[in-house]
């Protein structure tokens, strides 16, 4: 009997204990649903919905690739950030596949391998020094310094997909830090031509670790930088009021000065000038040209940092350039050598897409015609009459082509950039255009070169003192494919 009344008396609590659960659960939900509703309620009053008008003009900005303001900020754009994810892979397959087959195929058959390990080797470390330093100092500005950007963006701390307006109001932060990543990568990469066949891969590795942060990371954050010393296009204080498109300064002039100094120092190839050193496969060589042309419209028309007009403009004067150049070339061939060689038509066609690059968002078809035939013409002189005058061991024409090319392009820029094609000419640089801007271009040409040339100079003697330059005689004849990657780029069977 005392159990069941014990019973009763618990089931009767637990009845009771259960009905004050839900009515306390209930209170609860309602009163956090009323402080939501009131957080809601002083959210919207402190920060309104943007207005019709306001959404209007943003998509407005969207279309003409300005500032969309409060009502889409940290919004990137589908269509600007599909372009420029897709000139992203653009300008990597410029050096993968298309440097290491270009340069694959001009090199003798034992040493194709190297080449190619060579681009790769370059890639993967370059994307390294990218993302722990190199885009920080390049694109950063913490220091409050034009020589170099800061250390905010160490590691891509904080590069998300918002916009870094800094640099592109449509373009996700990480898109935008990932294609600038495919220039670093490919600008060393294009001091393996003119150093082919004769340079150990652990020299040319450390080289180029070394070589990033004393020349291509102050170099591009001066000319690139929002508060660069030589970007005269987006930096009002800039002390050099240069401009440079995409590139003709911090990658090809850079590179080409760089591979010149380097391969003096490393001295020729054995054999050079005695032995015949005749390209192995002008096929790879055809076959990475037309990969490079095509990868060069992400490289030029995606330095507009969005799909617009100028994007449209460098993109048709990329294709008039390269195409003119071709031609040219070809054609000296044709009258002074009774042949018109794919090498020539090859070597026109990269030759214009260098003197096109600083120029390509800033100049019109006509000014796309006129360098198309000035980049084939003096190429064509140093690579085939200086070179041998002189005598060094240029082994792929790097110099004759990128820094020869690229100094001309930054020139030429100078004198036939027009507020037509790019009218952002006009924000800093009204006084300049059109008279005395090709002073401020030969001032940049002028700090570049010694840039280059002194810590190049440096680095090598450096690199060669603690891990050597050069293989062994008996290697270098052998060939660097068996020797220094373990592998035989053809194999007989």
């Amino acid at each position: 009997m005392a159990s069941d009344l014990l019973t009763s008396a618990l089931l009767t609590m637990n009845h009771l204990f259960s009905k004050t659960l839900r009515a306390f659960g209930c209170a609860f939900a309602l009163c956090l649903t009323s402080l939501t509703s009131w957080a809601q309620s002083a959210a919207s009053a402190a920060a309104p919905a943007p207005t019709t008008e306001q959404r209007l003009a943003a998509l407005e900005a969207y279309v003409t690739n300005s500032d969309p303001g409060k009502s889409l900020t940290g919004v990137a754009g589908p269509g600007h950030n599909g372009w420029m994810m897709t000139s992203a892979a653009l300008v990597l397959f410029m050096t993968l596949p298309g440097l290491a087959l270009f340069y694959g195929g001009l090199v003798r058959k034992k040493n194709v391998l190297s080449v190619l390990a060579q681009c790769l080797g370059i890639t993967g470390l370059v994307t390294l020094l990218w993302w722990a330093f190199g885009y920080s100092l390049v694109f950063g500005k913490s220091f409050h310094s034009s020589i170099l950007g800061g250390s905010e963006f160490f590691f891509l701390k904080n590069v998300t997909s918002a916009p870094n307006t800094d640099y592109a109001f449509w373009v996700s932060h990480n898109v935008f830090a990932m294609y600038q990543l495919m220039f670093a990568i490919i600008t060393p990469a294009l001091i393996v031509g003119a150093i082919a066949e004769r340079m150990k891969f652990t020299a040319i590795l450390t080289f180029v670790t070394i070589w990033m942060f004393v020349v291509y990371f102050p170099l591009a954050h001066m000319v690139w930088g929002v508060n660069g010393f030589m970007n005269g296009l987006a930096n009002a204080q800039s002390t050099i009021h240069a401009i440079d498109f995409a590139g003709g300064t911090v990658v090809h002039m850079s590179s080409g000065w760089s591979a010149l100094i380097l391969c003096m120092i490393l001295g020729p190839r054995l054999g050079f000038g005695r032995e015949k050193m005749a390209p192995h496969s002008m096929v790879l060589c055809m076959v990475g040209t037309g990969m490079l042309w095509v990868g060069w419209y992400g490289f030029n028309a995606g330095s507009a940092l969005a799909a617009d007009g100028i994007a449209a403009n460098a993109f048709m004067t990329t294709t008039i350039a390269a195409a003119v150049a071709a031609f040219t070339w070809g054609m000296i061939e044709l009258v002074f050598r009774k042949h018109a060689s794919i090498l020539g038509f090859c070597s026109g066609a990269v030759a214009g897409l260098v003197v096109i690059t600083p120029a390509t968002g800033f100049v019109n078809s006509t000014g796309a015609v006129i360098i198309g035939v000035i980049s084939a013409i003096v190429p064509y002189i140093f690579v085939t009459k200086i070179k041998s005058i002189f005598k060094y061991d240029d082994a792929l024409d790097t110099f004759g082509v990128h820094a020869v090319g690229g100094t001309m392009g930054a020139l030429l820029t100078g004198f036939l950039a027009t507020a037509d094609v790019n009218p952002n000419l006009l924000t800093n640089l009204k006084d300049l255009l059109g008279r005395t801007l090709w002073v401020e271009q030969l001032k940049a040409i002028g700090l570049t070169l010694v840039l280059a040339i002194i810590a190049t100079v440096i680095i090598a003697y450096l690199v060669r003192a603690v891990v050597g330059l050069r293989p062994t005689a008996e290697v270098e004849r052998q060939g660097l494919d068996i020797n220094e990657h373990g592998e035989e780029g053809y194999v007989d069977i």
